[in-house]
């Protein structure tokens, strides 16, 4: 925007030594910059999105360590449940600490994955799973509750995670935010 202010200054400038001198009216304004078209915001895959928000940081960090950036990022689609950090908080102290080693990357997958579902499925359609199992790309499966318009999963420990966002958009599949870690078995 700055350039296109700038080539209107140069441009009326130019203009104006143009213009015979027994010209006595002053140089005109420069016109206001036209606006750009709208663009359409074209989200990026998965990881892109949640690494663009700093609540997903935890996350990020996860998905680094267990080596599933490029996995996240390919073609999908992809349904994710992602916990926020305030959710990997709520894991008892250390733990994010320990998954995040080298050592622990397999056990790390293990759950990341579990928050994976193939396919894009958005809230239209997670709301009319109520009582069914969903498989995940870990393997194990995932409880949908709805109770009250609200959607819950129950995990394979018995352990339960409320979704309080959903159908974050992004290029290869769909991001459900979730308020607590999922485990699997």
């Amino acid at each position: 925007m700055k350039t296109t202010f700038i080539l209107g200054l140069v441009l009326t400038a130019s203009l104006s030594a143009c213009m015979p001198a027994s010209t006595t009216a002053a140089p005109a304004a420069p016109a206001a910059p036209a606006a750009m078209p709208a663009m359409p915001a074209t989200p990026g895959t998965i990881v892109d999105v949640a690494a663009g928000n700093s609540t997903f940081s935890t996350l990020v960090a996860a998905v680094k360590a267990g080596d599933l950036v490029n996995t996240l990022s390919g073609k999908g689609p992809f349904t994710v449940f992602a916990p926020t950090n305030a959710a990997f908080a709520k894991l008892p102290a250390g733990t994010v600490e320990s998954l995040l080693k080298p050592e622990n990357k397999a056990t790390l997958i293990k759950i990341l994955t579990y928050h994976v579902v193939s396919g894009k499925v958005e809230s239209g359609t997670v709301v009319t799973l109520n009582g069914k199992k969903v498989a995940t790309v870990q393997g194990q499966e995932l409880t949908v509750v709805v109770k009250d318009g609200k959607v819950s999963l129950t995990d394979a420990s018995g352990g339960t995670s409320n979704v309080t966002a959903v159908d974050v958009q992004a290029s290869n599949g769909v991001i459900h935010v979730i308020d607590t870690v999922l485990m699997p078995k």
